[in-house]
């Protein structure tokens, strides 16, 4: 997810949040302050105005009572219910793509022109594709010149069939005949491609319903574009009270999102957000998960993406090395260098920034990254002896002034890399059981502005 998700209302937000934290003792008075400017916030992100009343008289009742105010961390408190109220008007948890007992699962993806239907129609068979399932792609838009054309592409990029029976025939019989398709060539799922028009009308509409009628899907997925905001809303509203949706695929939520569909289509619609899209390429669409979306909206980071990120990059065997090792606490400056190996196959280190916890997309331009910095680091461990490398305790002055000598670093670059190395291994101490380096932003030598390095203390005396 690029950096630009929600910056306005992560900013806002960790503002109001903050005049809760700069008071030891809270009043009612203090939270109902700090109510207002949360509200102001998600009312500027363009959140539905009665999801904004309903959350913040939630968040309200519940900030205000007795366990919260005389607790010895309410302002943590509030912050814990904030975050619990969000997951749960985001639909609290990750909804799965519904399965038809009997194959083909039948997907219909509708919504109007313009949001990324036909893209995300193959995104979604990429997915299943992944997931060792046989979609097929059925394309039912007659009406837009070159859509069937679009779909053979996308389809094509990822690799899965696409049913087509030119403009000419009705998109009805087209539905049918693809899910007969289905089942004649054993595809276990059918993504069918419909017509949108620029705006909602009746003809489009009984189109639908027909298709529905006909081929009996088992979801029904309305594809609404994250950047327009309160309008996303009321088309998700419309097509709901018309086909009775399933579920919402939110696209564009790469760009800077105000936020507010994300915030408000469950709400309005009482059907969940099952997938976003994050991006143009065919495999940036994910399940949606309402926790990871509030601790981003909360500058919390979104630490699980970030961890399943690290799972796919990282290698089982070298994993349960590492878990092995840190529980021997025989961790090594070699196994320090490999582990920034196995963050660099993870992608570029600025977009893993973006999911750390307390980091605000803001900071991540003022920060410096360095990705030279891992060759440095590299270049310094290459330079020590087998034996220095397992004991880096050994390493004195003298050694210290060759090592510095052979990488062409400085003295204090070999100091500081041992120092990096030390925290590292003390955090390792402390997470044994996760094969994630925790020091990333700093080991990789990030410079990070003032505003974090007092959050990261914070945290640390939690």
């Amino acid at each position: 997810m690029g950096n630009g998700m929600f910056s306005s209302l992560v900013d806002k937000m960790a503002g109001a949040l903050k005049k809760f934290r700069n008071k030891g003792k809270l009043t009612e008075s203090d939270v109902r302050e700090g109510m207002r400017e949360i509200k102001l916030a998600l009312l500027e992100a363009d959140v539905n105005f009665k999801v904004v009343r309903d959350f913040v008289a939630k968040v309200t009742e519940r900030s205000v009572g007795a366990e919260v105010l005389e607790s010895l961390v309410p302002a943590q408190q509030i912050v814990k219910i904030v975050n619990e109220e969000l997951v749960a008007l985001m639909g609290g948890t990750a909804e799965k793509l519904n399965i038809s007992p009997k194959p083909p699962t039948v997907v219909m993806m509708t919504g109007l022109q313009g949001a990324g239907k036909t893209t995300h129609a193959a995104k979604l068979a990429f997915m299943l594709k992944k997931q060792g399932k046989r979609p097929l792609l059925v394309a039912c838009d007659v009406y837009r010149p070159a859509a069937i054309k679009q779909l053979q592409i996308v389809g094509e990029q990822a690799d899965v069939p696409v049913f087509e029976m030119g403009d000419k025939t009705n998109p009805v019989e087209i539905a049918r005949a693809g899910v007969q398709n289905a089942i004649d060539h054993g595809n276990d799922y059918v993504i069918i491609d419909t017509a949108g028009r620029l705006h909602i009308d009746e003809d489009m509409m009984a189109e639908l319903q027909n298709i529905k009628a006909t081929v009996n899907p088992a979801e029904i997925l309305l594809v609404v574009d994250a950047m327009t905001g309160q309008d996303a809303v009321n088309v998700a509203q419309s097509f709901n009270d018309m086909l009775d949706i399933t579920g919402v695929v939110l696209t564009k939520l790469d760009g800077d999102t105000r936020g507010g569909a994300a915030l408000s289509v469950r709400y309005v619609t009482g059907k969940p957000i099952k997938f976003i899209g994050t991006g143009e390429k065919i495999d940036k669409l994910e399940q949606f998960h309402p926790d990871r979306m509030a601790s981003r909206i909360l500058g919390m980071g979104d630490v699980l993406s970030l961890i399943e990120k690290a799972e796919a990059a990282f290698d089982e065997k070298k994993a349960a090395e590492l878990e092995r090792k840190l529980r021997e606490q025989s961790f090594t400056l070699d196994d320090f260098l490999d582990q920034f190996k196995q963050i660099r196959n993870m992608g570029s280190i600025e977009q893993l920034l973006g999911m750390m916890p307390g980091i605000k997309p803001g900071d991540i331009d003022s920060a410096k990254i360095d990705e030279r910095a891992i060759d440095r680091l590299e270049a310094i461990i290459l330079s020590m002896t087998p034996e220095e490398r397992a004991k880096p305790e050994i390493i004195g002055a003298s050694r210290k002034r060759r090592i510095a000598l052979g990488s062409g670093n400085s003295v204090e670059a070999v100091n500081k890399l041992l120092r990096q190395f030390e925290m590292t291994q003390k955090m390792m101490k402390q997470l044994s059981n996760s094969a994630m380096p925790r020091g990333l932003g700093r080991i990789a030598g990030v410079k990070l502005p003032k505003s974090q390095k007092k959050s990261k203390r914070k945290k640390k005396r939690k």
